[in-house]
């Protein structure tokens, strides 16, 4: 049962709960500082036995299922990154024949797509258009659905939402599994942009959703396994799509439709998994339902007082912001430095290049000489995947500045050696291993920091309040790169040649110094103290209490 509880006026310094930048009414007159008095209207607690030391680092079964549930969107995220590229050649092969591009004197029954050699007409601006659309929807999709994330999540809930989604992901699935029974470019554009579009509004529900269930202790690791996840799609993606397997002329309609499986497997999972409490109690007032949550994720001993108290406050705090906009949190100058860290540093995993290897690896190996090209993807995949795994190690110990800071770094040597790599290609053919090194070793540098840490940092610098809208800003500025990277890369790639990537080298040069001068570390704090470090650095605080005013007063949401 659930009983109130009141918390006493001194609040020990060493609780992770800590607030260091309460009111004036919450220091005593020696400036100490105190903790809320909890009423009966305020929070429940759910009384248990005494907990045991540790008890609060455990790792329960039900905290496993729904991270394992809520991570499958991340895994449909990855797949349907990956799986355009193995079978590039076999798809727009069958573009070209529903486009009537091929010569006429090969016909259907003695023309085998996969095997023989096309008519000039292959590389038909017309082709080049479809395959470049069937590659950018996908962000297109994203792009659109971004700004929809906050309005999901607080209408329908973490869970609820999650489940709603699937059937977009069932739909899309569906019209590219059935593309050869029509007009193939169509049917797989059409596809590609609706699963944009449901991966769009999962790429910001399932770090949320992961963030808010997350013991403090463990909230960068689990926070890392959606990026897991994703590379975990991936390199399955990359897998089926070997010739011998589904990316081939018979199968590969059936390679781009299986990710409706993972909707269907999610789709049975999410209803055994518990509501966010964070959301349950903050933005629903469910006092009762919150409690139960926090004893389903954390065990039916588990001591809830502590968590019950750091909600408390954060609703406090949610209650003098009021609900943010987007348009509220683009003007304001109180968060305004938050979200600069959030968006650069997605602006920075996606204009690190890394996409342009994902999406291109195939043709970029071949060109620096590989002669198993998909293969050497294949590895990349491998690669991308077990430092993933190491990142998933590190994040809790390193630190998320730490790793961002080496990874970015270890990424622009690599772009240096990739640009030295295919510049004395012909000149030195053994330059294709250090091309070949380069790439593998970008691929690491990106998993330990570039490419997980975005996606859950923007959770941790905003409270409850704004989070739901910088959610949807950063994935905003996250998918638009996206897009701008798959839409342009063939272009520049074709203009640049093998200088393309001296582009990456200034960008994450920029990034690294920007990381280095202006990102906090927010490993080991609450939501509340890492919105304190940016509050000690922004505008005088009357300013700033101002303008939250105002902000509490508003009925924009």
């Amino acid at each position: 049962m659930c009983s109130s509880v009141s918390v006493g006026s001194e609040w020990p310094r060493h609780d992770p709960a800590r607030i260091d930048h309460l009111p004036a009414t919450g220091k005593t007159e020696q400036g100490k500082l105190r903790a809320p008095v909890i009423s009966s209207s305020a929070a429940p607690h759910c009384t248990a036995p005494p907990r045991p030391a540790g008890m609060e680092k455990q790792l329960t079964g039900t905290l496993a299922l729904a991270v394992f549930a809520a991570a499958l969107g991340s895994l449909q995220y990855g797949y349907n990154l990956g799986v355009i590229n193995a079978p590039q050649e076999v798809i727009q092969g069958h573009y070209a024949r529903s486009l009537g591009l091929y010569s006429e004197l090969e016909s259907d029954e003695e023309f085998n797509i996969t095997t023989a050699e096309p008519s000039s007409d292959f590389a038909h601006p017309s082709l080049t258009m479809y395959w470049s659309l069937s590659v950018a929807m996908f962000p297109v999709g994203g792009i659109i659905s971004s700004f929809l994330v906050g309005f999901v999540a607080d209408i329908r809930g973490r869970i609820k939402g999650m489940l709603v989604l699937n059937i977009l992901a069932v739909v899309a699935s569906l019209l590219m599994g059935l593309a050869k029974m029509g007009s193939p470019h169509i049917m797989v554009i059409a596809g590609r942009a609706i699963m944009g579009f449901y991966c769009g509004l999962s790429s910001g529900l399932v770090p949320m959703y992961i963030g808010e269930i997350a013991p403090l202790k463990y909230r960068g690791a689990l926070g890392t396994l959606h990026q897991l996840a994703i590379v975990t799609g991936i390199l399955i993606s990359q897998v089926l799509g070997l010739d011998f397997l589904l990316g081939n002329n018979d199968m590969w309609h059936l390679l781009l439709g299986l990710s409706g499986s993972i909707a269907v497997l999610q789709s049975v999972l999410l209803p055994l998994c518990p509501e966010s409490p964070r959301y349950l109690y903050i933005r629903l007032g469910k006092k009762e339902e919150a409690c139960k949550s926090l004893k389903r994720l954390k065990g039916a001993d588990y001591d809830t007082t502590k968590d019950l108290v750091e909600m408390q406050k954060e609703k406090e705090e949610a209650m003098k912001e009021a609900h943010v906009s987007i348009p509220r949190l683009v003007r304001s100058t109180a968060y305004r430095q938050q979200l600069f860290v959030a968006l650069m540093m997605h602006l920075s995993q996606q204009f690190s290049g890394i996409n342009a290897i994902f999406y291109y690896s195939t043709s970029i190996f071949h060109n620096a000489g590989v002669a198993q090209p998909v293969y050497a993807t294949i590895g990349v995949g491998v690669v991308n995947t077990i430092f993933t795994l190491v990142s998933v190690v590190l994040v809790d110990r390193a630190g998320r500045r730490t790793l961002m800071l080496a990874g970015l770094a270890g990424m622009c040597l690599c772009a240096v050696g990739m640009t030295v790599g295919l510049i004395h290609l012909s000149t030195y053919p053994w330059m294709s291993y250090l091309s070949m090194s380069a790439i593998f070793l970008f691929v690491c540098f990106f998993e330990i920091g570039p490419g997980p840490i975005p996606w859950f940092i923007v959770a941790e610098l905003f409270s409850q309040g704004p989070r739901p809208a910088a959610i949807a800003l950063a994935g905003f500025c996250n998918w638009t790169s996206n897009f701008i990277i798959g839409i342009s890369f063939p272009y520049i790639e074709k203009y640049c040649g093998q200088y393309v990537f001296i582009i990456f080298v200034v960008l994450l040069f920029l990034f690294t110094l920007f990381t280095a001068l202006r990102v906090p570390e927010t490993e080991g704090k609450t939501f509340e103290e890492i919105s304190a470090l940016f509050q000690r650095k922004r505008a005088p605080q009357p300013i700033v209490e101002a303008e939250l005013e105002q902000l509490k007063g508003a009925t924009e949401a």
